[in-house]
């Protein structure tokens, strides 16, 4: 009945297998050192349990002894036998794992830089086809998957070659019948571990491909969640919800049952394999052995401690087992992960950290720009050409949705379109779009927890407190610092709490201008500020935009005069 489940859990297309775990291959090779040296501690705790083994077989045997007359005291050298095995092996076993933990801290690390550098588009525009939230389900979650492959699975190989050949050598030193019996029963054991990691495999890759898709509709229905209660659809929602929770349920529980049936063939083998030594070794302490080549003598001694041994010796097989799972999860978990990291495309320019301002400013340049957002039929942007002679400013303006930000975050190279092609003019001479010469002013301002210093110093981590105050009294911003009891000091909370509007904007048009970069993009810089504040943004504005080229988009009429260009969207089309 088990082996039937097995076999209809074993869809797995071969094919595929080799693509992840190649990429499993590379992403581990940063930790491979710790990782190695984990697998050769723990294979070395199997000399602990060697010694600790002898130790019981041979305080056995002195406490029979000690039975017949023989002083108690004979069984406290074996007794300190055993706590010597005991604390070697728990040593040897505590800086294994702390190495492999260190090992899979270093992989995984890396693995979630790497996909962090792909959803920001600091080094070239940002794929349009990346979703958020398979992106954060691969850093949060599918990264994680890796963690029990990393700390079992791959120092496991190494700890069953050395902990296993240890401990057979140990049983063969007693027994060598004992030893080929065991022996001839580990080739069973690998077929056994294919058989767990093909099924298990399957079934992880549909789990986590569920769970994903999960997530994005919980995010699509949490954000619309308004728009539900006002047509009065949340029920139909939540059972929506329900459904695809029930779903992702009976997939996990898909996962649990090849994880159990697979390792129940594992523990059977191991098993019997155990019942087969002691079988032997209980016929010939009672002499009840006569085969030819078979050997008929043991002493109690030597029979205990090949029994102990035997578990001992599968141990490490056992742990492989277990690690075949992880391995399923990790291999189901990289294809995954490499379609989010096969999204990225390197920048044709070398990127520039925080660069300064250029001697020029550049140009910008679209010729019939394209971009289609997912899930929507009508194109954002539809064959959307622009000229902008360097040092310029061009305002954009139309209906909300009519594609202002998208056309911004093209031009700013932040955005790769379906068609057309962004580029930057650099002396005239046309190079890719590049966000490193590009200052962006959005609305709302992104403002992260943590004091005001700290959030300007992101636009340049090297300033100083008095490049920061001139940076804020070029702008005419004294009375923001004014009004904040601690100055740059003062704590700022989830996306600025604790500041207005119009202060978390000022901050905003700070950060641009430490930024110095030659390029700026603002987007609804005015949106949802009073008239006065927005006469003190504006104000601002006329010395952010000196000396550079500037991409406005606005509905504001006041913010009009600032531009020597003015181009209006509607539905994606400039006129």
């Amino acid at each position: 009945m088990s082996n039937s489940v097995l076999l209809d859990e074993l869809a797995a297309d071969r094919a595929e297998e080799g693509v992840p775990a190649a990429r499993l291959k590379e992403w581990a090779a940063v930790g491979r050192r710790e990782l190695r040296r984990a697998g050769l501690l723990r294979g070395a705790a199997q000399l602990g349990t060697v010694i600790w083994a002898g130790g019981l077989s041979w305080g056995a045997e002195r406490g029979l002894s000690a039975l017949h007359g023989a002083p108690v005291s004979a069984v406290l050298p074996p007794a300190l036998l055993i706590a010597a095995g005991v604390a070697l092996r728990a040593v040897l076993l505590a800086a294994g794992d702390a190495a492999a933990a260190r090992g899979a801290r270093t992989v995984r690390e890396s693995l979630r830089g790497r996909l962090i550098e792909t959803a920001l588009p600091a080094r070239g525009p940002a794929r349009t086809d990346l979703d958020d939230v398979a992106l954060v389900q691969a850093v949060d979650g599918e990264v994680g998957q890796l963690t029990d492959w990393l700390t079992d699975y791959l120092p496991a190989r190494t700890t069953m070659l050395l902990g296993s050949g240890l401990t057979l050598a140990a049983i063969a030193s007693r027994s060598w019948f004992v030893a080929l019996l065991v022996l001839a029963a580990t080739p069973l054991l690998p077929a056994n571990l294919k058989v767990i990691g093909l099924g298990t495999q399957t079934a992880v890759r549909a789990q986590l491909t569920a769970i994903r898709t999960h997530q994005a509709r919980l995010l699509d229905h949490l954000r619309g969640l308004p728009t539900l209660v006002g047509l009065g659809a949340h029920d139909q929602a939540a059972g929506s919800l329900s459904r695809h929770d029930r779903e992702v349920a009976g997939r996990t529980e898909k996962v649990l049952r090849i994880a159990f049936l697979s390792t129940a063939w594992v523990e059977l083998l191991i098993t019997g394999t155990l019942a087969v030594v002691a079988t032997y070794c209980g016929l010939v302490l009672l002499d009840y052995l006569d085969l030819p080549v078979v050997p008929d003598h043991m002493s109690l001694s030597a029979a205990l401690f090949v029994l102990v041994l035997v578990p001992a010796y599968f141990a490490p097989a056992r742990d492989l087992a277990a690690g075949y799972h992880a391995r399923a999860r990790a291999t189901a978990a990289a294809g995954l992960l490499a379609q989010v990291l096969d999204a990225y495309r390197e920048a044709v320019v070398p990127p520039a950290r925080h660069a300064r301002r250029a001697a020029a400013p550049p140009g910008v340049r679209l010729e019939a720009v394209t971009v289609h957002h997912p899930g929507r039929e009508a194109p954002a942007l539809e064959r959307v050409s622009v000229h902008l002679a360097p040092g310029r400013c061009l305002a954009v303006t139309g209906a909300s949705g009519a594609g202002k930000s998208t056309l911004l975050a093209v031009a700013a190279g932040l955005y790769a379109p379906h068609g057309g092609s962004p580029v930057h003019l650099l002396d005239g001479r046309p190079v890719p779009a590049d966000p490193s010469r590009v200052a962006w002013v959005g609305q709302p301002a992104h403002l992260l927890p943590g004091t005001l210093r700290e959030n300007l110093l992101l636009a340049r981590p090297a300033a100083h407190d008095h490049d920061l105050l001139d940076a804020v009294a070029s702008l005419g911003f004294e009375d923001l610092l004014a009004a904040l009891p601690q100055g740059l000091d003062t704590p700022l909370g989830e996306r600025g709490t604790g500041l207005s509007s119009g202060q978390s904007q000022q901050l905003a048009l700070i950060r641009a201008l430490l930024r110095d970069a030659p390029l700026l993009c603002l987007d609804e810089p005015t949106a949802h500020l009073d008239p006065e504040a927005e006469q003190h943004v504006l104000s601002a504005l006329r010395t952010l935009t000196r000396d550079r080229t500037v991409l406005l988009a606005t509905h504001s009429p006041a913010l009009l005069p600032l531009a020597d260009h003015v181009i209006t969207l509607d539905h994606g089309r400039a006129r």
